[in-house]
């Protein structure tokens, strides 16, 4: 789950990073509204972070623009101003929620998490293919019955994979999605995190191989290849 802060005060917008990152999400930050526009335009988020006060374009007319392209992007607005008629125009303009400063973290992941979940809403709660299982909630991955241990970002991985089951993600698709920063010629860090959970979805040695290869395109789960 790929998300972008919009937040021009570095230090808050670091501890938003740092705190979602610990939770497995991928972040982009932009510190103004033009430079948010731009990333928002040539890139695919599961939700944007919102604050009203940012330098060049607005946060309002952010919201108005994004909503003028994609009318389904979670956005969270995440300000400063507490006025009832900031919170009524945040709203009307598109917003989705909307959190005042200072705040509670634990309620900020909730938040998150709910928006990402509405976001994703014709998803089942939990991700099958095959005899794979993967609960978002509880973040268990199982095979057959058998708990799966895996590390943060393999969890990230694999959850991106099965949210796009059968369809083919590029390499550079799955860094931007499941890492927090584009990993320009090191893509055979992806090549080792797909080994290692290669080997770990396949708990019996009779059990198929489920992400394949696709030569020169990227990689694809798939129950059965010649499907």
């Amino acid at each position: 789950m790929q998300i972008l802060i919009v937040e021009d005060e570095e230090k808050i917008a670091n501890f938003l990073r740092r705190g979602l990152l610990e939770e497995s999400y991928a972040v982009d930050i932009a510190s103004d509204g033009e430079n948010a526009l731009y990333k928002i335009f040539i890139n695919e988020y599961d939700l944007i972070i919102l604050d009203l006060l940012i330098p060049k374009v607005d946060g309002i007319t952010v919201c108005r623009k994004i909503r003028e392209v994609n009318a389904n992007i979670p956005i969270l607005v995440l300000t400063a101003k507490d006025a009832i008629e900031d919170k009524v125009e945040a709203l009307d303009a598109g917003a989705d929620d909307y959190m005042t400063k200072p705040f509670s973290f634990s309620e900020f992941l909730a938040r998150v998490r709910a928006l990402i979940r509405r976001g994703k809403k014709a998803d089942p709660t939990v991700l099958k293919i095959a005899n794979l299982s993967l609960d978002p909630s509880t973040r268990t991955a199982k095979r057959e019955g058998k708990t799966i241990i895996l590390t943060t970002r393999e969890y990230a991985l694999l959850e991106y994979f099965m949210r796009n089951s059968n369809r083919i993600l590029s390499k550079s698709e799955l860094l931007e999605h499941v890492w927090d920063y584009n990993y320009a010629g090191l893509s055979n860090i992806l090549e080792t995190y797909i080994k290692y959970l290669r080997k770990k979805i396949k708990v019996h040695s009779n059990d198929r191989e489920l992400i394949y290869t696709m030569r020169g395109s990227g990689y694809i789960l798939k129950e059965d290849i010649n499907v």
